[in-house]
């Protein structure tokens, strides 16, 4: 390697190491430089071989004060990949298929294997569809088990066929949570004992949680995961990093929710999209790693691709608390301070070089909950009752939900499970203390507990129409809740722990009940969530729940309480059975009296009892069986698992360039649209196009499951593209996966619509406004469109992964010029278009746009890289992999 000269030793302990000491560089730059970026010198410098990694892309990270400024592109090797359950299943699917056209191709289908560590948690797997009893958790878990057995069987497969790949069993946790307290190595030490920090990407956006501990960490495509896996680096544009100081402490009524909404906003405000953002300040030695991982998981939410926390004293003592050995704590600290990768926040002097830098005073922070359609839409908790009440009548909008003045004020009796309620527009009928965003965080579980310990002792109750669960990331919060007796508390208001997964923040948050449904939909209630999540676009959390708000555990306890977000916080938030008023200040909790609990109650015995045994699993999980070959036994008639078809007829040499010519359009969209309206998710309707090619399978409406659990199958999930009953297609009448077939004037679902096009040979593309592709980072929001016959999308702006996803499935992201739009330009999406792809196209280079009206007009060709514009010549990022080792 080309830096071989500057590895030095280093003993720890009793063991010796050897690392790549980058201050031998003697290059005055390097003090200077980000903590984030040191990490990207690292790797650079580890990983050069003049071939995947050059010395001038060493000598341009280096030089990153000037670098960032005009778009240079650098490659960066992870350590590792982490997968969760959802797209880990597609991820292995398309290993497996690769394997299959390999060996079609007359090459070793082995050469198809992970050469980096590959951690897979499953997780997102379990539905609410048992609470409120104490059974819930048993009951939900046999039901996934069983509605879920053969996913579960081709990932155990994955393990044992593949190398290097970790399966985390079904009912262990979420994820992130699951990374952050057991996963994630801090600093590697690899078989020659060569020490090197831990940097990871996952296939969820929300990977970023694991920034708050010191790992550089980040969400990319679910394709682009893939090529890193078979040992492909990721080229990136370096980016400018915003450095945020933190001064001052939080109030003693603020919990870290309020701060990560206040940072989100703030964030989202200034424009981070493609940036690093860093942290730094006095204030950060006031937060535990908890509180910053909190922080680094709503990343997503404010745009940037990393909220990185360096590693400081805090951060060597979490390690400690989660059970990580004194060798293993040692050697991290040795390391990292050899190497200046180690932060002291409490010195004022520390200020690296940062493209610019954002302050914020933690004393500042005031209780908050943002919603009700937007994540980064922060409502200061004073003033929710009269921004949900204006929203009301608004017009319809992010905030606004179109309702006459006459209509606000209606309200009807609900009697549910006995009891008798009044229910009306602001009726928060699921509260739900779920995501691993603030379920990895003891101070606001804690506070929840305490909540509902003050409750019960109020003898106050929920509402009768709300649906409560408590679905934690990790089984070592079920340790501390039970430890400090708090759990009993939250289970007798009806926080039963219903499993370890994401849950309601993901959208399974199970059905209403039925008078509670018939009431919301007999009268077209704007009924509310209340949710620790991170995560509330519309139709996310349910189709019938139509504001959502983001809030912190002891919040969405409170608001089951109080049932209702049009009530004043400041005012009485109820009354108990002998007709004492109560207020806020009677039922919240202090952080200094949340801390006593968690300094007494949150032990390093609760995580090393917890995973110590984490990767054998339940007893369902041991007994399932599944043939060791290297090739994966397709099954026909699967309905769940089944061969992609991305692969099908490849060749080993390059397919013919072709232009888009005569294209129609298959949705014009506006602004905002996410993944989440694009990519199949929550339960299949049983109206949809997915729904009728289950039925000829002989799946009754009962076993149709979710999406997300049939991802492994590329019929359901085409058919579930753009499915989302909130999509807004200014070609159809009316809100929902509808779009017109403009050949026919006929109005179809999205899929029936693209399959007559697909048949009649012609190209589909796509119109979109501002961030399209914003939200999780899910790779079928590209394969979806791509199964459908999509060749390009025209939009005004890209969210980072979802681009890079596109592109993965060589799928064209156009930009419109600055200034322009659909709209501007006077364009329906009932034109055809024509759009001249050159076989010598340079990144970012103009393109011309010919519309059947006439028109002509230029766009930008987002392929950012080379590299981007090599994955698309070779018809996506896989088939480029493919190519690249059977040479």
């Amino acid at each position: 390697m080309a830096y071989e000269s500057l590895l030095r030793d280093l003993a720890v302990g009793d063991n010796q190491y050897k690392y790549y000491d980058l201050n031998a560089l003697n290059d005055a730059r390097y003090a200077e430089l980000p903590i984030s970026i040191k990490y990207l010198l690292e790797a650079a410098v580890r990983h050069c071989d003049e071939f995947h990694v050059l010395k001038k892309d060493v000598e341009t990270i280096l030089d990153w004060k000037n670098s960032q400024r005009n778009q240079a592109e650098i490659p960066f090797k992870p350590a590792r990949v982490i997968l969760q359950d959802f797209t880990g299943v597609p991820a292995v699917v398309d290993l497996a298929a690769m394997r299959d056209a390999v060996q079609n191709m007359g090459a070793d289908p082995a050469k198809i294997n992970p050469v980096c560590p590959v951690d897979l948690v499953i997780d997102h797997s379990v539905q609410v569809d048992h609470y409120g009893n104490l059974e819930a958790l048993n009951k939900n878990q046999s039901i996934e088990f069983e509605r879920n057995k053969e996913r579960f069987n081709f990932l155990k497969w994955g393990s044992k066929s593949f190398d290097n790949l970790l399966i985390v069993p079904p009912g262990s946790g979420i994820v992130h949570q699951v990374n952050l307290e057991y996963l994630a190595r801090t600093v590697f030490a690899d078989k020659n004992g060569v020490l090197y920090p831990d940097s990871v990407v996952g296939t969820d956006s929300h990977t970023t949680m694991i920034d708050g501990s010191g790992v550089l960490g980040w969400g990319v495509g679910g394709i682009e995961a893939e090529a890193v896996m078979l040992g492909q680096p990721i080229s990136m544009v370096i980016p400018e990093v915003i450095g945020y100081e933190l001064v001052g402490t939080l109030n003693d009524t603020v919990t870290s929710t309020d701060l990560v909404l206040t940072i989100t906003k703030n964030l989202r405000d200034l424009g981070v999209v493609g940036k690093f953002v860093e942290f730094f300040g006095t204030g950060v030695a006031s937060l535990s790693i908890a509180d910053r991982a909190t922080i680094a998981n709503m990343c997503p939410e404010y745009g940037a691709t990393i909220g990185f926390f360096p590693v400081d004293s805090r951060t060597i003592d979490y390690l400690t608390q989660t059970g990580r050995t004194v060798e293993y704590t040692q050697r991290v600290e040795s390391y990292l301070k050899s190497v200046g990768l180690f932060v002291d926040y409490t010195d004022n002097s520390y200020r690296p070089a940062y493209t610019n830098v954002l302050k914020l005073d933690l004393s500042t922070v005031v209780p908050s909950v943002s919603g009700p359609k937007r994540p980064h839409d922060r409502v200061e908790l004073s003033t929710l009752a009269q921004d949900f009440t204006k929203g009301l009548t608004d017009k319809i909008s992010f905030k606004g939900f179109g309702l006459k003045p006459e209509e606000a004020q209606k309200t009807v009796s609900v009697t549910n499970n006995g009891r008798t309620a009044e229910l009306g527009h602001g009726s928060v009928v699921i509260a739900a203390i779920t995501s691993c965003t603030n379920t990895s965080n003891p101070s606001v579980m804690l506070a929840a507990g305490l909540v509902a310990k003050r409750a019960v002792e109020l003898g106050l109750n929920v509402q009768p129409y709300v649906k409560t669960s408590l679905s934690p990331g990790s089984g070592v919060v079920t340790k501390y809740l039970e430890a400090s007796g708090l759990l009993p508390y939250l289970e007798k208001i009806g926080f039963n722990i219903a499993g370890y997964g994401c849950m309601t923040c993901i959208g399974n948050s199970g059905p209403l009940d039925d008078p509670v449904t018939k009431a919301i939909e007999d009268n077209n209630f704007v009924v509310a969530g209340v949710l620790s999540g991170n995560r509330n676009f519309e139709g996310r959390i349910h189709p019938l729940v139509r504001a959502n708000y983001l809030a912190s555990p002891p919040l969405a306890v409170l608001y089951s309480i109080i049932g209702n977000v049009n009530v004043d916080i400041n005012g009485v938030l109820a009354v108990t059975p002998e007709g004492r008023e109560i207020f806020l200040k009677d039922i919240w909790p202090t952080r200094s009296e949340v801390a006593k609990f968690e300094e007494q109650f949150v032990k390093p015995q609760f995580f090393r009892e917890v995973y110590a045994n984490i990767e054998l699993g339940s007893t369902q999980w041991q007994q399932l069986e599944c043939p060791e070959v290297k090739l994966y036994p397709w099954d026909s008639n699967s309905t769940y698992i089944k061969k992609v078809p991305f692969f099908d007829g490849m060749t080993s040499e390059l397919p013919a360039q072709s232009d888009i010519t005569n294209a129609h359009v298959l949705l014009n969209l506006g602004d905002s649209v996410t993944t989440d309206h694009i990519s199949p998710a929550g339960s299949i309707s049983k109206t949809s196009p997915a729904a009728r090619f289950l039925a000829t399978r002989g799946v009754t409406p009962r076993d149709f499951n979710t999406y997300g659990a049939r991802r492994g199958n590329d019929e359901i999930m085409a058919r579930g593209t753009f499915a989302n009953i909130r999509l807004v297609n200014k070609l159809a009448s009316k809100t929902g996966p509808y779009t017109i077939h403009v050949p026919s004037g006929e109005e179809l679902d999205v899929f029936d619509a693209a399959q007559k096009y697909k048949d009649a040979g012609i190209p589909a593309i796509i119109l979109a406004g501002k961030e399209y592709g914003c939200g999780s980072s899910r790779d079928w929001a590209a394969k979806g469109p791509f199964l459908q016959g999509v060749k390009a999308v025209i939009a005004e702006s890209f969210e980072r992964i979802h681009r890079s996803n596109l592109i993965g499935m060589g799928i064209v992201p156009f930009q419109y010029q600055a200034g322009q739009n659909a709209e501007t330009l006077g364009l329906t999406g009932k034109e055809t278009y024509s759009i001249a792809v050159a076989s010598d196209l340079k990144p970012g280079q103009l393109v011309d746009v010919h519309v059947s009206n006439g028109t002509t007009f230029q766009v930008v060709c987002r392929f950012d890289t080379e590299v981007e514009l090599t994955y698309y010549r070779h018809g996506g990022i896989l088939q480029y992999m493919i190519r690249k080792l059977i040479q």
